[in-house]
């Protein structure tokens, strides 16, 4: 399904330089004298998904910084090759940018890469690192290797961890009213009131109201896109095994998932004229 790409409030967020830097200096806290106009935002627009993005890219000094949140209660470690994607799209930018030419003899300069994953579901595992080695081939060397370092709560009162308590509060509140506007509100009402976020939320709160409604009708989309898929399978096996003529109804239903009555009905449909 081709949906419409729009920001995230994790890629809103830090569009403002000023939360940016705060986002920086929570990840290098030693670097005391780097300001708002050290930053250079490189984020990647409508590259690499039709989806709704939440991957924030930025150059600080020497340094190039790669950030990619992820939301989902089922952790998957193929998030490791979007990070890679995201940094050979961005290496391939910043050589186009900075007109450096790949095929001349002349070694081209390039930012240390940093990667890090912002992780908001739960896990009962927290590794502070992945790698690809690691991960895909049991820790053999080979020829690209990708190194990880994974965030989940940040530090007390610092902007990660106040966008991760935003995050589960958005998560609380729609849990007890579904996707609706009121979800939304409320989230925000309970974040402005314990100082979460407070500010971005008092002179975005539209924004922000927008962008996560838009994000609850994708995720409702896909969600019916996916069961609509499921139960097209179902029935495409209790197809298969109707015209096998071996299976009693009752096990036909077993074996598809789906109701007595659901199987009854394709009989009669696949029933010659």
């Amino acid at each position: 399904m081709k949906r419409t790409i729009k920001d995230s409030v994790f890629t809103d967020l830090f569009q403002d330089k000023k939360y940016l830097l705060q986002l920086y200096k929570a990840l290098h806290p030693e670097d005391t004298d780097v300001t708002e106009n050290d930053l250079n935002d490189i984020t990647i627009k409508n590259v690499l998904t039709d989806n709704i993005y939440n991957d924030l890219g930025f150059t600080v000094g020497d340094k190039l910084m790669i950030l990619v949140e992820a939301q989902s209660s089922v952790w998957t470690v193929n998030i490791i090759v979007r990070a890679l994607m995201y940094l050979v799209q961005t290496w391939h930018d910043y050589f186009e940018r900075t007109k450096q030419n790949l095929y001349k003899s002349k070694k081209v300069q390039m930012p240390i890469p940093e990667v890090y994953v912002i992780f908001t579901g739960e896990r009962k595992t927290r590794p502070s690192e992945i790698s690809l080695s690691q991960e895909f081939f049991g820790g053999k060397e080979c020829a690209v290797d990708v190194k990880v370092k994974m965030i989940y709560d940040g530090k007390e009162g610092d902007i990660i961890n106040q966008y991760v308590i935003f995050t589960k509060v958005c998560n609380e509140q729609m849990k007890k009213y579904g996707r609706t506007r009121k979800a939304v509100m409320e989230a925000i009402r309970i974040c402005k009131d314990q100082n979460v976020l407070r500010e971005y939320l008092i002179s975005r709160e539209k924004e922000v109201v927008s962008i996560m409604m838009v994000l609850y009708d994708e995720e409702e989309i896909m969600r019916s896109y996916v069961e609509s898929e499921v139960y097209d399978s179902k029935i495409e096996t209790a197809k298969r095994l109707l015209r096998m003529e071996k299976l009693s109804y009752e096990e036909i239903a077993s074996g598809s998932g789906l109701a007595i009555e659901e199987v009854e009905e394709l009989a009669n449909e696949l029933q010659p004229v």
